[in-house]
């Protein structure tokens, strides 16, 4: 029996319209993410690995084409609609972790959740699971200033993990963290996508990638590799060829 896929898109194209310029950032780029799988999307600034993610993630819609998730074609939806589908199927990881400052940790966690509705005692359960899921049993009423870069990262990934969601879509997650927390990160991806869940990463640092499954590779808006890692490496076994930095024992 094949496979369905969790995402895909079927001849995609977007087009942005600059100072009466059309720039294509994708083109008619065609490609499936199935379930379960960890993959890393790599690319030159320009090469359309972004514009990608926020269609992916419903944040954008394509110019032409069709984007599914779990089979339902989404292109067409509403700015509504898309945000009733990202609450419901779609963690984020960024960058700049975009939490609130002024709210705590488990706050931060249960945003999601007063979204989709749930009730104070749901929200707070499963708040404090995601937490300690993350390893950070313990830290849930401190706020972002009173937690190191790595630690905000995993409250960010408890925040995608909440709901549930189909996917996960992490874009450089590591950008601003130093290499010991970087691999930390990395190793609560790999325990997550151990346990099924899927997870799609953008990351321009060759090294990450080599934490994922499946490496896709953009330029010029197209697809110009797209292949299994062969030698992947293990997070918890990088962990310790690192000096100790930015952890959660150090703080």
């Amino acid at each position: 029996m094949t496979q369905k896929p969790l995402l895909e898109v079927r001849d995609l194209v977007k087009t942005y319209f600059m100072d009466g310029v059309s720039v294509r950032a994708l083109r008619k780029l065609n490609i499936r993410f199935y379930e379960g799988e960890f993959t890393s999307i790599m690319g030159s600034s320009g090469s359309g690995k972004s514009t990608l993610m926020h269609i992916l993630g419903c944040l954008d819609r394509p110019t032409t084409g069709q984007y599914l998730i779990e089979g339902e074609d989404v292109s067409g939806f509403s700015r509504d609609e898309l945000a009733v589908i990202r609450n419901r199927k779609i963690g984020f990881v960024f960058q700049g972790f975009n939490l609130l400052s002024r709210t705590s940790a488990l706050e931060n966690v249960e945003l999601p959740m007063v979204y989709a509705g749930i009730d104070a005692d749901e929200r707070r359960t499963r708040a404090m699971q995601a937490l300690e899921a993350v390893g950070l049993k313990g830290r849930e009423h401190h706020h972002p200033n009173q937690l190191s870069g790595g630690q905000q990262q995993r409250v960010a990934i408890a925040r995608a993990l909440v709901n549930n969601p189909s996917v996960i879509l992490a874009d450089e997650p590591t950008g601003n963290l130093d290499s010991y927390s970087s691999v930390e990160v990395m190793d609560i991806f790999q325990g997550l996508n151990s346990r099924g869940i899927s997870i799609v990463l953008i990351t321009h640092e060759p090294d990450i990638s080599l934490y994922s499954r499946r490496v896709v590779r953009l330029s010029d808006g197209v697809i110009v590799d797209d292949y299994q890692v062969q030698k992947r490496l293990i997070a918890a076994e990088e962990i310790r060829k690192l000096p100790r930095r930015d952890s959660l024992e150090e703080q």
